[in-house]
């Protein structure tokens, strides 16, 4: 027994690779098919043919000539395989940003640019399923389709001023329907709580776990040139008539301003009359009086006083003080 397990372990090796070098030298088109461009950095590196490694951000699914897709994925290190009977499907676990543009007409015609930017990763444990379903390009068949389709079919529902006023409702809008839609290729889809809005020009974001992956949705919304232009005469009209408004209000605060102020010297007068009435010349020359005090304290203070004399005529005149300024 000895014996031959030692010659088993002798011939293993050379036997292992042999098999490993038939198994490159047969045509296989699915197999190369389906094998993505190699990065810098390979993805699954071979040791020898009963060994190989996935790299750090990566996870293999093992496809067996004779049981199929095996429903586990391989994690990163170091695995074993057998030779010619199965063959390791690597996958890029990592998130990935994806963005779908479109441009489409909205209910009253007017043309309007979309993007939705998609950051997505598979679901590691959904790794087997995504394989035998969609691929493993299964962001570049599902993702694109359906995306332009959902925002296609809500813009279309919408007023270009709603698109703007409502953003929030459209947004969400958009989030269920391509749920719904992705629903439709058999994936399941759970929605996440988080939500954060963008700070950047019209947009949301909306955080979507799905059984496929995790996909972080922002939409952003552009319109045509007319559309923009009317929207600034539009403000800029609303601004004019903000103005015209203030002026308005402000002129009827002058017009009440100004019935006060008369009312007001009416009173006044009707007040002077009825103190002449009872007070006779005696309130006039009171007023003189206090005026003239006035006029002494300004002239005294003054650095130019001319005096000029009365002309001493017929009816003789009063002396005058001017205040000349320099």
């Amino acid at each position: 027994m000895a014996v031959v397990l030692e010659k088993l372990a002798k011939w293993a090796i050379p036997i292992g690779t042999a098999i490993g070098g038939v198994q490159l030298a047969m045509y296989d088109g699915e197999f190369w098919t389906e094998r993505p461009p190699k990065p810098y950095l390979p993805k699954l590196i071979l040791i020898s043919p009963l060994h190989f490694l996935v790299q750090g951000g990566h996870r293999a699914v093992i496809f067996d000539r004779i049981q199929g897709v095996k429903q586990q994925s391989i994690g990163e290190g170091t695995h074993f395989l057998v030779p010619w009977l199965q063959r390791a499907v690597v996958f890029d676990v990592r998130t990935k940003p994806r963005n779908i543009s479109t441009t489409t007409g909205s209910k009253d015609m007017q043309m309007v640019s979309l993007t939705l930017r998609v950051l997505h990763r598979p679901e590691i444990s959904h790794l087997p399923s995504i394989y035998q379903n969609l691929g493993m390009d299964y962001d570049e068949r599902v993702l694109p389709s359906i995306g332009n389709e959902v925002l296609k079919s809500i813009v279309a529902q919408f007023d270009a001023g709603e698109l703007i006023t409502q953003r929030e409702v459209v947004s969400s809008r958009i989030r269920e329907d391509l749920v719904k839609r992705a629903m439709e290729f058999n994936i399941q889809v759970r929605l996440d709580k988080r939500r954060e809005k963008t700070h950047s020009g019209p947009g949301i974001i909306d955080a979507i776990l799905t059984d496929t992956g995790y996909y972080l949705i922002q939409t952003h919304m552009t319109f045509g040139k007319d559309f923009t232009n009317a929207v600034e005469q539009k403000q800029i009209a609303q601004q004019e008539a903000e103005r015209a408004k203030f002026i308005v209000e402000k002129a009827e605060q002058e017009k009440l301003a100004s019935i006060i102020r008369a009312e007001g010297d009416a009173q006044a007068a009707e007040l002077i009359s009825q103190a002449l009435e009872k007070a006779g010349e005696g309130l006039i020359e009171f007023r003189r009086i206090e005026a003239s005090k006035d006029i002494a304290s300004t002239l005294a203070q003054a650095k130019n006083v001319t005096y000029l004399p009365s002309s001493g005529g017929k009816n003789g005149g009063s002396n005058i003080l001017l205040n000349v300024s320099a």
